[in-house]
């Protein structure tokens, strides 16, 4: 199962490919947000992640309510997690 999971925009590693490196709850990975280079996309932003594209920005409430939601998951959310810990996006 995919999920679209939370994380919080670290830094813009590549302006010209639109990738930034998010916090996903620890983990750190580039992401692709090209998807949202129209709205813009700073550090400190909250998006909403689905196989490594930044799919939309939420606000940091939201962001904390659906990781709580997500960690009553259990083996879902860990494996979401397992997924993207693994993943390389360069």
């Amino acid at each position: 199962m995919c999920l679209g999971i939370p994380g919080q925009i670290i830094e813009i590693v590549d302006e010209p490919l639109k990738l930034a490196r998010v916090d996903v709850s620890g983990v750190k990975r580039n992401i692709s947000v090209a998807l949202l280079a129209a709205e813009g996309i700073k550090p400190g932003d909250w998006v909403l992640i689905h196989v490594g594209f930044a799919m939309s920005k939420i606000d940091e409430r939201e962001a904390q309510e659906t990781l709580q939601m997500l960690k009553g998951m259990d083996d879902v959310y860990t494996d979401e997690l397992k997924m993207l810990h693994e993943s390389l996006i360069e």
